[in-house]
């Protein structure tokens, strides 16, 4: 089922920057543990060279936060 009530624009922005994000994170903590491929490979550039793994783990729980934002937003605009 959809919803009829539109999202609004920042909760559109928020619900895409945290799934780049996420997986993001994601894919550089499995490229540092196990050697895999980066999924999304720029976000590497964010990553300070010797804190690749604190990065990766700050990128996904930055994520989920901002994800939880987003949702908080969503939910009080339908209220």
């Amino acid at each position: 089922m959809t919803s009829s009530t539109p999202k609004s624009p920042s909760a559109a922005v928020t619900g895409l920057l945290s799934f780049v994000l996420v997986v993001g994170g994601a894919s550089g903590l499995l490229h540092e543990w196990l050697g895999w491929i980066h999924f999304l490979g720029f976000v590497r550039f964010l990553a300070p060279d010797g804190y690749e793994v604190y990065s990766y783990v700050v990128m996904v729980v930055l994520g989920l936060a901002v994800g939880a934002a987003g949702d908080a937003l969503t939910r009080r605009g339908r209220a």
